[in-house]
């Protein structure tokens, strides 16, 4: 049986497959040679660039624009992996470049998730179960094992790998060709292979418009992390004396869950 559009629309370009099960608001854009998958669903202003697949339970919200040749919804590269009903759900205002690669999760119906205002650059793959929240930037090259989870406004620099089950924070600001095989804490600057933790985020932190007083409580319980005679785990229970500050807090709860939770690595260690 041939495969025809679905729905009919004049955005979508006559060498586009698009199977007629796909969902597409009318008015997305699809553009030459792109393959759009039976259980595709994408929502308004969106742009499929040529060549570009799509495949499998993914959702696309509204206003996202993907380049030619990415390849979402596929499969996942885990071996366990067996052929589940699972999801790739991306929400809106993204950018996702060349040659980006998003996997389904590896179980039946959970999900691979991209939050909103996120840009990917060309050849960032993204596998299976990964949890990238909003305005996330992804240089070129990075490659995210399963199990990922990255929080707002974290910048992650070029060419480099992050291990399975890490999570990278808040704020933080991950340098160019770094190995992140454990949590880098919300607010910091990582970088090194092995990556330690630099300093503070500083700009990040300008540029998101914290205040004042919430710089100089995180400069404070820096300075309580790496730069005093402590444990860590000494540290986090001074840190609890910070009560009033929702970021110093939530600095803490993730450092605590890093050394406390299950298949967490710890977090990435002190300056050398």
């Amino acid at each position: 049986m041939p495969v025809s559009h679905a729905p009919v629309s004049e955005f979508i370009h006559p060498t586009a497959i698009v199977h007629p099960g796909a969902q597409l608001h009318p008015t997305v854009k699809v553009g030459a040679y792109a393959v759009i998958g039976e259980q595709v669903k994408i929502g308004s202003h969106s742009v499929i660039g040529h060549h570009a697949i799509v495949e499998g339970r993914t959702e696309i919200g509204d206003r996202n624009q993907i380049y030619p040749g990415a390849a979402i919804g596929l499969d996942s590269q885990d071996l366990k992996y067996s052929g589940a009903d699972s999801l790739v759900r991306i929400g809106s205002d993204n950018r996702i470049r060349e040659y980006v690669t998003i996997n389904r999760a590896n179980e039946a119906d959970e999900v691979t998730s991209i939050g909103n205002g996120n840009l990917l650059m060309a050849y960032v793959h993204v596998g299976h179960n990964c949890e990238i929240e909003d305005r996330v930037i992804i240089a070129n090259g990075v490659a995210l094992a399963g199990h990922v989870h990255i929080e707002p406004n974290a910048r992650i620099s070029g060419v480099l790998g992050v291990h399975q089950f890490v999570r990278i924070g808040r704020l933080s600001m991950v340098g160019g060709m770094s190995r992140i095989e454990r949590d880098v804490p919300p607010y910091t600057l990582v970088e090194g292979n092995p990556s330690r933790v630099r300093t503070l985020n500083r700009v990040g932190m300008d540029r998101a418009g914290l205040d004042v007083a919430t710089q100089q409580a995180l400069k404070a319980a820096f300075r309580l992390l790496y730069h005093q005679d402590l444990t860590l785990v000494e540290a986090l229970e001074k840190l609890v004396t910070f009560v009033d500050n929702p970021h110093v807090q939530h600095l803490r709860q993730f450092l605590q869950d890093s050394i406390t939770i299950s298949k967490r690595r710890g977090p990435i260690p002190r300056r050398i």
